[in-house]
C-alpha cells in the first residue's frame, strides 16, 4: 500500500468532513462518524454537513482558497470537474479499500485509470407516483411496461383536472438528467467518451416544446412554481407535500417523499422505455478525498469505514444510494422499511434491462445543469 507524501500510519489525525442532505441524513451521519471515532480514536472527524442549494458554490470557494475538507462527498460531473483541477487524491495510492465493492460501482469513480470517487451507492431515475391522489382523481396507474411520454402528459392534464386547485398531475421536475434520458431514448445522448455533446438540435428543440406543452395544458405547475421547485429542501416539494401525482427524479428519493407526504407513493420506469431505454445505473453520490489533506491515510480510512461497515450501514440503510458492498447491502435489506425494499426491488428490476453505456460529463459539464434549467425557465 502506497503512502502519501507527508501521511503518517500512526498517530494523531483531524479530519474535517463535508456533506449534503436533510436534517435526517446529518443526524445519520454524525452518528457514523461517532462510531468510526469510537473504534479509531487516534481520528478526529469534524462533521460540516449543508444543504444542497448552496453546497457546490461553498465548496468550489473552499477549494479554490486551500481550505476544503478531507473528505469531500460529491455527485454526478462534479467528480471529474475537481480531479481535473488536480484537487483530489488517487484514493488507490493513499489506502482506501475496495476489495468488497462492486466492481462496476469501483469503475464509476474512475477517471482515466485512476480511482478518484468512492460510489456510496447507486440509483437510477424513475417516475415516482402518488397513489392516493391517483386513486382521489379516479386515474389509473399506468403500465409502466408501455406507456409513452404522450400517456404522461394525458395523465398528468387529467389529475390536475380532476383535482383541488394547487394540484398538479406533474410535478414539472425536467431537468438536463430528464435531456438526457430523452435523448438516450432516441439513440442519442447528453456526453460521448470522448467527452463531446451527444445530442442534435432537434432532440434539445422537442425537449423544450415537450415541456412547455406539459405546462400549457396545466398537466404541470406554472413556470413560477417550477422555478420555486428547483431549490428547495426534499420535504417541501409538490410530491413531498402531496401536491404532485407524478415526479420524475432519483430512486433514492423515495423514501424521504414517502415519509414527508405520509402517502403511499410507489417507482414507476420512465415512459417510453420500452421502445429503446435510456435509462442508466448511477452512482448516487461519491466519497473523495482532498489532494493537499495533511492526514490522507486517515481520510482513507475513514471512507473505507463509511462504505465497508456493516454497522454504519444498518445506519444510513439507503439513503445515499442502494450499497456497494454487498454484505452491507445484505444487512441493509433485511431492515429496510417496505418502502425502502421498494427501491431495492426497483433498482433490481433496472439491472435485468440491457442499458446503454453512459459516460461522466467532462469538465465544465457541472453548468449544464443551470443551462438546462435556464432554458427551461426562458420557455416556459
Amino acid at each position: 500500500m502506497a503512502v502519501a507524501a507527508g501521511s503518517s500510519a500512526a498517530g494523531p489525525a483531524s479530519l474535517r468532513f463535508t456533506w449534503w442532505g436533510n436534517a435526517t441524513r446529518h443526524e445519520a451521519t454524525q452518528k457514523i462518524l461517532d462510531l468510526f471515532m469510537q473504534a479509531n480514536p487516534e481520528i478526529k472527524v469534524t462533521g460540516e454537513p449543508g444543504d444542497f442549494a448552496a453546497y457546490f458554490d461553498k465548496l468550489a470557494t473552499m477549494v479554490a482558497g486551500g481550505t476544503a475538507p478531507d473528505v469531500i462527498t460529491l455527485g454526478g460531473a462534479y467528480l471529474p470537474e475537481y480531479a481535473g483541477r488536480g484537487a483530489l487524491a488517487d484514493l488507490t495510492s493513499i489506502g482506501y479499500d475496495s476489495s468488497a465493492i462492486d466492481a462496476g460501482a469501483v469503475e464509476n469513480g474512475k477517471i482515466k485509470g485512476k480511482l478518484y470517487g468512492a460510489t456510496t451507492g447507486v440509483n437510477t431515475i424513475g417516475c415516482i407516483v402518488n397513489t392516493k391522489l391517483f386513486g382521489a382523481a379516479g386515474v389509473a396507474l399506468p403500465d409502466d411496461e408501455k406507456w409513452t411520454w404522450d400517456d404522461y402528459s394525458r395523465i398528468a392534464t387529467e389529475i390536475t383536472s380532476k383535482s383541488p386547485a394547487g394540484t398538479f398531475g406533474a410535478s414539472g421536475g425536467l431537468t438536463h438528467d430528464t435531456l438526457d434520458l430523452f435523448s438516450r431514448q432516441r439513440g442519442e445522448k447528453l456526453y460521448t467518451e470522448d467527452g463531446k455533446l451527444g445530442l442534435t438540435e432537434k432532440t434539445v428543440a422537442d425537449f423544450l416544446a415537450y415541456s412547455l406543452a406539459v405546462v400549457k395544458s396545466k398537466g404541470a405547475p406554472p413556470a413560477t412554481i417550477i422555478q420555486e421547485q428547483l431549490n428547495i429542501a426534499t420535504e417541501q416539494t409538490l410530491m413531498s407535500t402531496n401536491k404532485a401525482g407524478m415526479a420524475l427524479t432519483w430512486s433514492n428519493f423515495l423514501t424521504p417523499m414517502s415519509k414527508a407526504s405520509g402517502s403511499e407513493l410507489k417507482l414507476l420506469k420512465l415512459p417510453s422505455e420500452s421502445a429503446k431505454p435510456g435509462i442508466w445505473l448511477q452512482s448516487s453520490q461519491y466519497f473523495a478525498v482532498n489532494s493537499k489533506s495533511k492526514s490522507p491515510q486517515a481520510a482513507a480510512k475513514l471512507v473505507s469505514f463509511l462504505l465497508n461497515s456493516v454497522d454504519a450501514g444498518k445506519i444510513v440503510m439507503n439513503d445515499r444510494g442502494v450499497p456497494t458492498n454487498a454484505k452491507v447491502r445484505e444487512a441493509v435489506s433485511g431492515s429496510l422499511a417496505p418502502v425502502g425494499k421498494a427501491e431495492v426491488d426497483y433498482i433490481a428490476r433496472i439491472g435485468k434491462m440491457t442499458l446503454q453505456p453512459t459516460f461522466i460529463g467532462p469538465t465544465g459539464s457541472t453548468k449544464i445543469q443551470d443551462i438546462t434549467n435556464r432554458a427551461l425557465s426562458d420557455v416556459l
